[in-house]
């Protein structure tokens, strides 16, 4: 028996009900029947499972989508310096013009969903923070991956310097998918999706991925030949990249009765443009899923910005995650690099988007954020020879004064 991860709508045996209840003699549904959709009502579960139950359950009606429980990890950043002295703006806050912007995030709820956050972090004086722990670790951040994300996602100054992108969020979820390790499994992280999402987020911020050699090695202790172990892992994440696509689609179609969420997640740092300029990997899961915006990492150099060379190719965006300083665990600053630390500067940016379309007189939904955060990307910031695949459509900009009021 093996772990799944079972996602289901239990809306959705309702909705056939009513369908067949509602279809004409010639057999086309009426189109008066005045009956309202149902949102989708998303339950997750996990259930060891062999595989004639796995038969059964791909055959429930209301079972959306079954996937391998697979483990999750945080993308580890590429370096790490402490920070003694700063004051001003971190180039990353500039670069994505969110010092001029007249927009601050204000009534936009955002999530983080990482290693939890030190709540006691003076970046978060004044910000309401509901924290919920899916690891088994309890709350709190021992590895400070997500202080950091969370820092310049909506982080106030710190000692003199401006680490945030949306300051005025002053509600944020925290839900700790990754353990006090950095590692996890999908059925916290789908479940710490659904946790946000059902109060409230209107971004959600991951900077994680799958780990599929840590599933292989699983597997393999579990019994599993070498080969039978590599083949039922890549199984495993192709289940779990059709969960994610499901799961999304869920998103979606509950956006009229939630309001919707911008899904921001990391592209990841596997590639290695230092060994080899070949030696791209392109975006990987979740951030590859299907509705998620996808972000690359950028760094300065005299000539305009350049992709890190461990950021991963095709992903939606691009933002500063070279030498981003941020909140440290237990106090104080850190740099790192990373598309860890890129993926909050756009989930800032989200907020800030969803805070200037709620001031137009135009349909407030994830999709409309996107689409300005695509319009509005920035491509005449790049040095020469960056190439358009390894930036996406370019560096993710806050609403200008020029777009407000």
């Amino acid at each position: 028996m093996s772990k799944f991860v079972i996602l289901r709508d239990r809306s959705r045996t309702q909705r056939i009900r009513d369908f067949e209840r509602t279809r004409s003699p010639i057999g086309l549904e009426s189109m008066s029947t005045g009956i309202v959709p149902d949102v989708p009502e998303l339950e997750i579960t996990t259930d060891e499972l062999d595989s004639r139950q796995l038969r059964d359950a791909e055959r429930d009606p209301d079972v959306v989508a079954v996937a391998r429980e697979m483990p999750t990890k945080l993308i580890e950043p590429t370096a790490k310096q402490d920070v003694t002295s700063a004051s001003g703006v971190t180039w990353g806050v500039k670069a994505v013009g969110a010092l001029e912007s007249p927009v601050t995030g204000a009534g936009v709820k955002v999530a983080v969903l990482d290693t939890g956050i030190d709540a006691s972090h003076t970046a978060f004086a004044g910000v309401t923070l509901i924290e919920r722990d899916f690891s088994g670790h309890g709350n709190g951040d021992v590895d400070g991956h997500g202080t950091h994300c969370a820092g310049t996602v909506f982080g106030r100054d710190v000692d003199g310097l401006r680490i945030g992108v949306a300051t005025g969020v002053t509600e944020a979820l925290i839900g700790k998918v990754l353990g006090n390790d950095g590692s996890g499994g999908t059925d916290m992280l789908f479940k710490g999706m659904q946790w946000a999402v059902n109060n409230g987020a209107q971004v959600i911020s991951m900077s994680l991925g799958f780990d599929f050699p840590g599933l292989v090695e699983r597997l393999q202790e579990d019994g599993f030949p070498p080969k039978l172990a590599a083949s039922a892992a890549l199984e495993g994440y192709r289940m779990n990249i059709r969960m994610f696509d499901r799961l999304m689609d869920m998103f979606r179609a509950s956006t009229p009765f939630t309001g919707g969420t911008v899904v921001v997640a990391a592209s990841g740092n596997e590639s290695e443009r230092h060994v080899h300029p070949n030696f791209e990997v392109s975006v990987s899961v979740p951030a590859a899923a299907e509705g998620i915006v996808s972000v690359g990492a950028l760094g300065e150099e005299a000539n305009g910005l350049v992709v890190a060379p461990f950021s991963n190719t095709n992903p939606i965006l691009s933002a500063p995650g070279v030498d981003v300083i941020s909140a440290k665990t237990g106090g104080g600053l850190v740099s790192l690099n990373g598309t860890s630390m890129a993926t909050p500067h756009v989930a800032g940016l989200a907020a800030l988007w969803w805070e200037r379309i709620e001031q137009m007189p135009i349909p407030q939904s994830p999709a409309a954020v996107v689409a300005r955060l695509r319009a509005n990307a920035a491509k005449d910031v790049f040095a020469p020879g960056v190439d358009i695949l390894d930036r996406g459509a370019g560096l993710a900009k806050a609403p200008s004064p020029a777009l407000v009021g």
